[in-house]
C-alpha cells in the first residue's frame, strides 16, 4: 500500500508540473512571443478543440462505454485497448496509437485524461476532458481537448468525430 501512495504522489507531482507547463486556456490563440526581463520568451501559442455530441444513452452507459475496456473495443471495433479505471492509471487505445493517464474520474459525470498520440515527441501530453450532461433521456458530451502540438487541430478534431462520436452514436443506436 505504501508503494501505491508513493506512486500516486509521484504521479500527482508530475501531473502538476505538466499542467502548469501547458498553460491551458479554452480559446485558440495566435502565435506570438514576448521577451520578458532577462530575455526569457513566453510562448502564446495554443490550439484547442471543443465538440459536443448528443447520445441516446444514460450518462452511466456513456461513461462505461468510454471507461470499460471491452465496451470501448465494441464501440470502436478496434483491438489493442487497455483502460485503467483508477485516477493515475494508464490507458492505451487503438492498438497503441493513443496512450495516457487518467487525471480525474467522476463516474457518470466527468473524465479528464493526460492524452497523447504515440507518434508525438516523448513526454508531450495534452488534456482531453469529457463532461457528461443529462439531455432529455440521453446524454450530451461536452468535450474539450487542449495543449496538443500546433498544427494538429484539424487532424485530431476529425479523429474525435470519426473514432469516438460517430462510433458512440452507432453503438447506442442513434
Amino acid at each position: 500500500m505504501n508503494s501505491q501512495i508513493l506512486t500516486r504522489r509521484r504521479f500527482s507531482l508530475t501531473l502538476t508540473s505538466l499542467l502548469s507547463g501547458l498553460g491551458l486556456t479554452t480559446n485558440a490563440q495566435a502565435s506570438s512571443s514576448v521577451s520578458g526581463p532577462g530575455g526569457d520568451e513566453i510562448s502564446r501559442t495554443e490550439e484547442a478543440i471543443h465538440q459536443e455530441v448528443a447520445l441516446k444513452a444514460s450518462r452511466k452507459r456513456v461513461y462505461e462505454a468510454l471507461m470499460e475496456t471491452e465496451q470501448f473495443r465494441k464501440v470502436t471495433g478496434v483491438e489493442g485497448t487497455k483502460i485503467s479505471r483508477e485516477v493515475g492509471g494508464a490507458f492505451t487505445l487503438f492498438g497503441g496509437a493513443i496512450e495516457g493517464r487518467q487525471v480525474e474520474l467522476v463516474p457518470a459525470a466527468r473524465i479528464v485524461q493526460a492524452w497523447r498520440a504515440s507518434a508525438w515527441e516523448n513526454g508531450k501530453y495534452s488534456i482531453a476532458r469529457f463532461e457528461l450532461k443529462d439531455e432529455g433521456t440521453g446524454t450530451r458530451i461536452v468535450f474539450d481537448h487542449t495543449g496538443f502540438p500546433k498544427g494538429q487541430a484539424e487532424h485530431l478534431a476529425g479523429g474525435w468525430k470519426e473514432h469516438y462520436w460517430d462510433s458512440l452514436t452507432r453503438y447506442f443506436g442513434g
